[in-house]
């Protein structure tokens, strides 16, 4: 097991949660009309998970967008982890590169924002400097505004929704477990039907977040820093529900699925019974694109399931920060955010607050069929605080010892 990426959001996290970039790098928000001049002509290097080809065409549609209305290029470096895009601008600075760099704009959330805002790699405030940043729900949905804990305060703009829905087939799993305690003893008693993402897959941690929140005495203390005095006790319950269930996953859990994809396609091949993702709108769209029969239904837990926000941040360093700014501006347009809840297209869950939208926005909206497999607003139940980063860095790190197998 490759044990990067947790290393550098480990020593990325040292500061990380404590201290705040220097206030020479604290950016003016510039006159919009002279952002716009700027980006045209630019080519904006938009580093961002790639492992998804819905999401791949997305941003590729998003790039036609930039291109058409600004002027605009955009290019996708496709990542297998935002550590790799983390870890190319944290090279640059201690090489001294402080203009120009590879980095103009990254998909970041959790302890890879917080790292790298207390390291000063991160340009801004600018989010709400944006055009569109009044079209933002920021009353409604906080966690536009804060990330894993952390108040994100300018330094990355949100463009996607997202809470933990689970999966299945109604014609083979009539009636889903919908506790922690009841999925536990429904994988015991149907050994090989469940498995997870390899943590560090954000949905394999999103899986132990769900975990922590439904086994640890005391929930609260993810939304403070961890205890290394009390931490092994805390989290005993939740290594004891995995202990349980591990022999009986798909695979006797000798092997894991890598991504979000490779756990869809287990369910898509009947190998497992259950699936989950981090888009509550994603059965809706695989059964729009034929992969999943129209019998696949979602569900969430008792209690809440994990939720969050997506964003884009400027490294400190950006060649392109201008057409940066473009780009973060345009993923809050009412119709491509639109287009992203689309289950046709994504799925995704918006940023905005479509009542205050004006009517034409709001009829992008209300036209949308959200799928037969997506839940309703009113049933998606709670969305669980992200807990606080240093809490996935250490618990991410036991997991490969206790459970970590070569891929």
């Amino acid at each position: 097991m490759n044990r990067r990426h947790f290393l550098v959001a480990g020593a990325l996290a040292a500061t990380a949660l404590t201290a705040l970039p220097p206030s020479a790098l604290l950016a003016q928000s510039p006159d919009w009309q002279t952002v716009l001049a700027e980006a045209k002509g630019q080519t904006v290097y938009w580093h961002a998970w790639g492992g998804d080809p819905k999401i791949n065409d997305f941003i590729a549609w998003v790039g036609d967008q930039a291109q058409d209305r600004y002027g605009v290029a955009l290019t996708h470096v496709k990542l297998a982890s935002t550590a790799d895009a983390v870890a190319r601008v944290l090279a640059e600075k201690e090489a001294g590169i402080t203009t120009g760099g590879a980095v103009d704009l990254i998909w970041i959330n959790g302890e890879n924002f917080a790292a790298m805002k207390a390291q000063g790699l991160l340009q801004g405030p600018f989010a709400e400097s944006l055009p569109n940043w009044n079209l933002v729900d920021v009353a409604g949905k906080p966690a536009v505004v804060t990330d894993f804990t952390l108040p994100t305060e300018g330094f990355e703009s949100p463009w996607a929704m997202a809470q933990l829905v689970f999966e299945y087939d109604s014609a083979r799993l009539p009636t889903p477990p919908q506790s922690l305690e009841a999925l536990q003893q429904w994988i015991i008693a149907n050994p090989g039907r469940f498995t997870y993402p390899q943590p560090p897959d954000y949905l394999g941690t999103t899986f132990l977040k769900q975990l922590a929140y439904g086994t640890l005495a005391d929930p609260a203390v993810l939304q403070k820093p961890v205890d290394d005095a009390s931490y092994a006790q805390t989290v005993a319950p939740m290594w004891a529900w995995l202990d349980a269930v591990t022999p009986h996953l798909w695979r006797a859990g000798k092997a894991y699925p890598q991504n979000e994809p490779a756990l869809g396609q287990l369910l898509a091949d009947s190998e497992i019974d259950i699936g989950f993702a981090f888009n509550p709108g994603r059965a809706s769209a695989e059964i729009a694109a034929g992969t999943l029969p129209d019998t696949m239904r979602t569900f969430t837990l008792a209690g809440g399931t994990i939720g969050n926000a997506s964003f884009v941040a400027i490294p400190f360093n950006a060649a392109h920060s201008a057409g940066a700014r473009v780009i973060a501006n345009l993923l809050l347009d009412p119709q491509v955010q639109a287009r992203a809840q689309d289950p046709g297209v994504l799925g995704f869950q918006t940023v905005l607050n479509v009542a205050a939208l004006p009517a034409e926005d709001r009829a992008r909206f209300e036209a949308l069929d959200l799928g037969i497999a997506t839940l309703p607003p009113e049933a998606m139940g709670p969305a669980l605080l992200e807990p606080h980063a240093s809490w996935m860095i250490r618990i991410g790190q036991d997991w490969v010892e206790r459970y970590g197998v070569a891929q």
